[in-house]
């Protein structure tokens, strides 16, 4: 299929500030960029979570170190430069852009892709510009492009065939495989699957016991939440953390995963009943998923997180119960958690679908971009 815009050369630029989101969100981008015949490359400051997370990397997509010198001769200039979540472009970086610009007579569309939030400064910032005034690139403009939940924002990651492949997803057959690789024996259409990727909730040890009063799959990434999982359920009988790939507490089984390349990481989602989620990436994936979820929202000392999370909800049209365990779950509130029964899951989970069918009717944020570049050029 012909691209439906003109190939074109991007420098993406990512700092990787905290765990996986930074690279995840870049990484899908350079890689959606690729598939539509853009030429990337991304440069980021540590690049070693792609070992696991793309290990096979992708067509179109260079990644290079930060601090790396600036394009050769020979290579292309770049046509878009686009700063993730106002990381700061290297000086060299900038001079060269500067001095390819005066050679091209053409300058770079300068691009400032933001934090995703559903907040009402979101639709109103949106391709704002941010003309230079001083330095080395002044009378250079640098655009504002708010991913979004509306309309009127910049929209959300979503590979063109992402609803095909959910579709022909046979989550029955992913289960059985998963049961199998870690030893688990038949597990029961009656068991309750969940996903686990979070920091550390106060209230993980409540949602554990309830976990333990009904049968549940309980997947759990690795790094904070195994480390949390495993020390709510070692003090919970007072012994050493084990190092082990499943564990087993009444009618909870516990398997703990290894890391997964991104379109695993998606399957998982879609295999589940339930999916807790953190920060911004696994979010999306996780409304893409269509599945009852819980944001578990990246925590900010002045607690700006809350406003937040209560745009998000408002957004979602949450219904009470999902609202208060967000709430109970992110800490906002010392009210127990209350873990849904069958017919509030299947509310939840509509809930999410809708949110979802109302999302699909948008154009993604790569389309969106291609669109945009090619306003400014």
């Amino acid at each position: 299929m012909t691209a439906p815009f003109a190939p074109l050369q991007w420098d993406v630029f990512c700092r990787v500030i905290d765990n996986f989101g930074d690279i995840g969100v870049c990484w899908r981008l350079a890689t959606q960029l690729a598939g539509q015949g853009q030429r990337v490359r991304l440069w980021v400051d540590d690049a070693s979570a792609l070992q696991w997370m793309a290990p096979h990397g992708c067509p179109g997509v260079q990644v290079r170190a930060w601090d790396a010198p600036v394009p050769a001769a020979h290579e292309a200039p770049p046509d878009v430069m686009l700063e993730a979540f106002g990381c700061e472009i290297a000086p060299d970086f900038i001079a060269y852009s500067i001095q390819q610009a005066i050679t091209r007579g053409q300058k770079p569309v300068w691009i400032n892709l933001e934090y995703l939030s559903a907040e009402a400064y979101v639709e109103r910032n949106h391709r704002l510009p941010s003309p230079l005034l001083t330095g080395p690139a002044a009378g250079w403009t640098r655009w504002f492009f708010y991913p979004g939940f509306t309309p009127a924002t910049g929209g959300l990651l979503r590979e063109p065939d992402l609803m095909a492949r959910r579709e022909a997803f046979d989550h029955c057959g992913w289960r059985a495989a998963h049961a199998a690789a870690f030893g688990l024996g038949d597990i029961g259409p009656e068991h309750r699957w969940m996903s686990l990727f979070c920091y550390e909730p106060a209230a993980l040890p409540a949602l554990l016991g309830q976990c333990q009063a009904q049968p549940t799959q309980l997947l759990v990434t690795p790094g904070r939440p195994t480390a949390a999982v495993q020390a709510a359920l070692t003090e919970d009988r007072g012994e050493i953390a084990p190092k082990r790939l499943s564990d087993k507490r009444e009618q909870l089984t516990v398997s703990y995963l290894p890391h997964r390349p991104q379109a695993a990481f998606d399957e998982m989602l879609w295999a589940c009943d339930f999916n807790a989620v953190r920060g911004e990436d696994s979010l999306v994936r996780a409304l893409w998923a269509g599945q009852a979820l819980v944001w578990h929202i990246y925590p900010q000392h002045d607690n700006a997180h809350h406003d937040k999370l209560w745009a998000f909800l408002d957004w979602l049209q949450a219904p009470a119960s999902l609202r208060q365990f967000h709430a109970t779950w992110n800490g906002l509130d010392n009210a127990p958690l209350q873990w849904p029964d069958d017919n509030t899951l299947s509310e939840w989970t509509a809930c999410i679908a809708a949110a979802r069918a109302r999302l699909l009717t948008q154009d993604n944020l790569v389309a969106q971009l291609l669109g945009f570049v090619a306003e400014k050029r």
